[in-house]
């Protein structure tokens, strides 16, 4: 139930006019350059996710949750993003991250090239190749950082650094024979060669690094987190060997992690799982880093650079909980998503970083039922089904493994723990594995030029904002060269006298 005083009429006029006096202090526009541009990806993390992280994170804080602010909910500019690739309505995390890096739509299941390449067909690779926002930092003579809770080369990360016409090849294992005799690389190796200076990247995907059958270092008689790679290459070693002189430190445990001083590291390789790193809930405390302590460590490495950084944290695992069907899992990683974004909040200033939180897609994941005030997320709506009489959960599936029949009949779910971090909500449809949703994802943004994002995008336009808002990539021309730390020429106020007239002819 509500509180006492939301019965009083006071209560929410006098919350609507604070906003209202927030909201008037942003005609004052942030036409700073950027000189910090963070992109904080939370995969599948559609609307629906968002609020019932947002429920979530005020129920484990004690409250009701509903009027519960996440760290995203506070920027001030809010947009939306159309997702779908070049072949696909329902996208993946390829093709999208390809968009949201690269500038450029793009097939599902290829990374870091266009439309032109196939999947899968290694020769379409080759002159279609298109370089990402990271590259574009990078050449500008920023530091730029990749921290992901999956695997270092998986979907989103990989569209950053590789050029790759299927997101499955992670190492030379995964790929045909064929591929590898026309000469196309693996992820993994990509990541070192093609971009070879990233400053700080941090992740799982451990294995692919490794010789194949090499033991791993945390999990050594586990046969299926050995190591890999065909070509007998030790990736971890070369890139040691290669930063040695430079600062560089390879870390692969959390005590090795918050023991560095950011001010005596300049590169930093963090690998904590032979594969993904593993969900919140059930993350070891003592040896796995969290995605905030991870961001942590590597804004106060990046930030050190004079000319400011470019960042891309994945929140990576929110995806696969709901892939399993699993939303305690998912949701619990979106609040520790949530989290990070805090902490770079505390960090940086507004004053000079670009600080964006998006989704590359959503899920079938819903949650309804006429549920009241309060009700644990986790729970179950407050009636029976008037079809079968029985129970069932606020959270549901459009389709996925949680599709249960029990002698031709649905589950009563009142007979398991669906509360439980691995239950698996009911779906409609039966499936291994859950779907993407196919609508669109908001796009929430802070610091220098946020109030470019500011209707419905495609999702393409995001690293154009992001490069215009730091005088990067193609459009560096709209700065003064003179200067570095040069102020945004007047093209910038005529963008905003453009879009302020348009705002007036609306």
């Amino acid at each position: 139930a509500g509180t006492n005083q939301e019965k009083d009429p006071k209560f929410w006029n006098a919350w609507a006019q604070r906003t209202l006096k927030n909201a008037l202090t942003l005609q004052e526009l942030n036409k700073n350059k950027a000189k910090n541009l963070i992109l904080f990806l939370g995969d599948g993390m559609g609307v629906p996710t968002v609020t019932a992280a947002r429920i979530l994170k005020g129920q484990l804080n004690g409250q009701n949750g509903e009027e519960t602010q996440l760290e995203m909910d506070k920027f001030p500019f809010v947009s939306l993003s159309k997702t779908y690739n070049t072949n696909a309505q329902v996208p993946d995390s390829a093709g999208t991250a390809t968009a949201y890096l690269c500038g450029v739509k793009a097939n599902e299941g290829t990374v870091g090239v266009s439309a032109a390449a196939v999947r899968s067909q290694c020769n379409t690779t080759q002159g279609n190749e298109v370089t990402s926002i990271l590259k574009w930092a990078k050449d500008a003579g920023k530091s730029v950082g990749i921290v992901t809770t999956t695997r270092v080369n998986h979907a989103t990360p990989s569209a950053a650094y590789a050029h790759c016409v299927d997101r499955d090849w992670y190492s030379d294992n995964e790929m045909p024979a064929e591929a590898l005799q026309a000469g196309c690389k693996d992820i993994a190796r990509q990541l070192f060669e093609n971009i070879p200076n990233i400053d700080v990247i941090m992740g799982g995907g451990r294995k692919y690094m490794f010789p194949k059958n090499a033991s791993d270092v945390e999990y050594p008689n586990i046969l299926k987190h050995s190591g890999t790679r065909k070509d007998g290459r030790n990736l971890v070693e070369e890139w040691v060997d290669r930063m040695k002189n430079k600062k560089g430190r390879y870390v692969w445990n959390k005590t090795q992690l918050l023991s560095l001083n950011p001010n005596n590291v300049d590169y930093l390789l963090g690998l904590f799982e032979p594969g993904d790193m593993t969900y919140d809930l059930e993350r070891n405390a003592e040896s796995d880093p969290s995605l905030t302590e991870m961001v942590d460590v590597a804004i106060k490495i990046l930030k050190k650079n004079p000319s400011g950084f470019y960042l891309l944290v994945e929140g990576g695992r929110i995806d696969h909980g709901h892939h399993e069907g699993k939303a305690k899992q998912a949701l619990h990683e979106a609040v520790e998503m949530d989290r990070a974004i805090g902490r770079a909040g505390l960090l940086t200033s507004d004053h000079e970083t670009l600080t964006i939180v998006t989704a590359d897609h959503s899920h079938v994941f819903s949650f309804g039922g006429y549920t009241p005030r309060g009700n644990t997320i986790f729970g179950l709506a407050p009636m029976l089904s008037d079809v079968d009489q029985k129970p069932f959960t606020s959270i549901l599936y459009g389709n996925g493994p949680g599709y249960k029949v029990i002698n031709g009949a649905r589950e009563n779910v009142s007979t398991v723990d669906y509360k439980g971090n691995n239950y698996q909500a009911q779906a409609a449809v039966p499936l291994n594995a859950e779907t993407h949703g196919g609508e669109d994802v908001a796009v929430f943004a802070k610091g220098p030029l946020a109030h470019l994002l500011h209707g419905v995008h495609e999702q393409n336009y995001i690293p154009h904002v992001m490069a215009y808002a730091a005088c990067i990539g193609q459009n560096r021309e709209h700065c003064m060269s003179s200067s570095g730390s040069a102020g945004l020429r007047p093209a910038f106020s005529i963008v905003a006298t453009i879009l302020s007239a348009v705002r007036l002819l609306c």
